[in-house]
């Protein structure tokens, strides 16, 4: 079983799961700020770790992510369980990163209504040509990418080349990198970015339920 972390406001419009980049778990302190925003704009929120996450922790020792299939596995079983909890809130699932593919990837056997995608990986960076965007452009279920102007793993000029479904909606934060973050000469801070990024985030899931 996964270990959670729940924000839950005092009337929640709906549910998100959020999963975890490879490399920093649910704890992180992006996924904390980004729970925490959506939170105060009245979602709940539910994040966890996939397993391997949870041996890093446990043993303070680095591990390669899991393969996807376990990790697709997981977050399943994490979603079957937050409906049991929750069952009368729209579901919707996503995550930073790899969290937010892995959520793209089970979207349309799910029961969610939708997914949110921070940080889309792209492509490995400096691999431009190593697109992950295949399973994307059959896509049903609406989704949500919030990316960077500037991340690496699919620049704002890049992302627009791609050609993405109208299923598909792309926010952009200025100067932002993978996790939103800008340069200090834009005057902008990444604060002010997750924030946006929750706010998006309600939009979003307010147009579909």
């Amino acid at each position: 079983m996964s270990e959670w972390y729940v924000d839950t406001p005092a009337q929640p419009v709906a549910t998100i799961i959020l999963a975890h980049g490879a490399g920093a778990g649910a704890e992180s302190e992006f996924m904390v700020d980004m729970a925490a925003q959506l939170a105060a704009l009245n979602i709940n929120v539910v994040r966890f770790n996939f397993e391997y996450m949870a041996t890093i922790k446990a043993t303070g020792k680095k591990r390669p992510p899991d393969r996807m299939p376990k990790l697709e596995t997981c977050f399943q079983s994490v979603i079957a369980s937050v409906q049991n909890k929750w069952p009368d809130l729209p579901l919707f699932i996503g995550g930073k990163s790899m969290g937010g593919r892995v959520a793209t990837l089970i979207l349309e056997q799910s029961e969610a209504l939708g997914a949110i995608a921070l940080g889309y990986p792209f492509h490995p960076p400096g691999k431009p040509e190593k697109l992950r965007t295949e399973h994307l452009l059959p896509l049903q279920k609406p989704l949500l990418i919030i990316q960077g102007e500037r991340d690496t793993f699919g620049r704002r000029e890049e992302v627009e080349s791609y050609g993405l479904p109208a299923s598909i909606q792309t926010a952009y934060l200025a100067d932002g990198d993978h996790s939103f973050k800008p340069r200090k000469a834009s005057g902008l801070t990444q604060g002010e970015h997750i924030q946006s990024a929750a706010v998006l985030s309600l939009a979003f899931i307010k147009a579909i339920i």
